[in-house]
This record gives structure tokens, C-alpha cells and sequence, in this order.
């Protein structure tokens, strides 16, 4: 099954488990590129405030065709309860060409139920699977056999149709 991971990551976090996912799952990877300079602490404040508006970011164009993979799993940081802007940019871009999906998020503490229910209506798909992992669970490295089960789930539901 050909795979892409994708994925928006404004600290690291969000990257690192992408990465992972996409190693052992041997698929292709692509990174969502914001246009806008979100580091620091106003970068901080400004990614919340566009997530809590709901507002799509304006991303560079990606290289990657979704409607081209069997199975494009999507990766958000959670900002303020809400997945990325950058993330939503790409969601809206992307409904209707992408055959099978699944998504994680990393957070500070919670937002995960809110992030996917909004990805999952945006791009009109169920998720094979959700995985919702903690920053500090990815820092201390204690995420990898969540990532192992999100991707068990995701074969057993996919293998199912």
C-alpha cells in the first residue's frame, strides 16, 4: 500500500513523530510549509489566535498529489483546543483527493476529540485511525508503541474493506 505521511510542525514535535510514522511504515513523507513566520513567542501567540479563529493559513503549494497514495496520514500540532492553521490550509486544499486517511495529533494537554472531528468534517472521511500524543510523552520518547498500535489499527481497518 502506498503510503504518505503529512504533516505540519512548527517546534519539532509534531515532525519527530511524523518521521517515526513514516519509517515504519516505510511511506513517503511531506512536510506543510506555512508562508507565515510562526516562531517565538509572538509566532506562539499568533498560531493560537489563528487556530481559534479557525482561520486557514496561506501554505506553499505541496509537491505531493494525496490522490496518488492508497492511504495520506496527517499530522497536526494542537494550538489553543484546534488543530494548525497550516493544517486546515492543507485539509481544504486536499478534500476530495484523498482516498483513505488516518490522523495524529501532539499537544500540551488536550484539544485531540475537537482537532479530529473538525479534520474528519472538512475532508467529509473517517480516519482509519487517531493517534493523540502528549509533548511530553514524544520528549521522553514513551510514544513509540502508541505509534506501533496506530498503525496496527489503521492495517486491521484498512485490511477489513
Amino acid at each position: 500500500m502506498k503510503s504518505l505521511v503529512i504533516f505540519y510542525s512548527r517546534t519539532g514535535t509534531t515532525k519527530k513523530v511524523a518521521m517515526e510514522i513514516a519509517r515504519l511504515l516505510k511511506a513517503d513523507t511531506e512536510e506543510i510549509i506555512d508562508t507565515k513566520n510562526r516562531e517565538g513567542p509572538i509566532g506562539y501567540l499568533l498560531s493560537g489566535r489563528d487556530a481559534t479563529l479557525r482561520k486557514a493559513a496561506r501554505i506553499k503549494k505541496p509537491v505531493k498529489n494525496p490522490s496518488s497514495y492508497d492511504l495520506v496520514i496527517i499530522g497536526t500540532p494542537i494550538w489553543a483546543w484546534n488543530m494548525s492553521a497550516p493544517v486546515r490550509a492543507y485539509l481544504i486544499q486536499a478534500k476530495g483527493r484523498i482516498k483513505k486517511t488516518a490522523f495524529f495529533c501532539t499537544m500540551g494537554g488536550s484539544g485531540d476529540d475537537r482537532a479530529f472531528s473538525e479534520m474528519e468534517m472538512i475532508l467529509g472521511k473517517k480516519p482509519a485511525a487517531k493517534l493523540a500524543l502528549l509533548t511530553k510523552e514524544v520528549m521522553k520518547g514513551q510514544h513509540i508503541q502508541k505509534e506501533k498500535d496506530f498503525l496496527k489499527a489503521i492495517s486491521l481497518k484498512i485490511l477489513k474493506k
